[in-house]
């Protein structure tokens, strides 16, 4: 897992080959004016889903893991909150890990609680369960998928 600011997201390019192009389109587009839903960058390689949510609080938020992809999350309004846990800590499968939707749950509860605010981002790893949506107010975010 990775936290940092946006403006900074040009250190981490060197760590997969579609990070360089994540990165410049998060940090040169104007993504107040992208609807919800996805978008498509460079098809199933990479995209963004741009999210308007309300956080479920801490006791209602889930670990998720994907198998495909790396998650890139920028908060664009709001604050998000995030539960992290190494997946190898997680022992306790939530159902099954859906490939359709590159998406498996966990039961266990996060060891560390994570604040992203405004302009902030963080990168989660296949290794990497994160809860999302852990705050309690309306949150906008960018989710770019990269493929792993």
């Amino acid at each position: 897992m990775i936290l940092d600011i946006v403006d900074r997201g040009h250190h981490y390019a060197d760590m997969h080959p579609l990070f360089g192009p994540a990165f410049d389109f998060l940090r040169t587009t104007d993504l107040t004016t992208l609807a919800p839903g996805r978008h498509e960058l460079e098809g199933e390689r990479l995209y963004l889903s741009i999210d308007d949510a309300v956080g479920r609080g801490r006791e209602h938020a889930r670990l998720e893991h994907h198998r495909r992809y790396i998650d890139i999350q920028l908060c664009l309004s709001g604050e998000e909150h995030f539960g992290w846990l190494p997946l190898g800590c997680c022992d306790t499968r939530d159902g099954e890990f859906d490939p359709a939707l590159d998406i498996g749950f966990f039961i266990e509860k996060p060891q560390s609680w994570i604040p992203l605010a405004h302009g902030n981002f963080v990168i989660f790893f296949p290794a990497d369960a994160h809860a999302p949506l852990a705050g309690t107010g309306p949150v906008r975010k960018a989710v770019m998928k990269v493929l792993v």
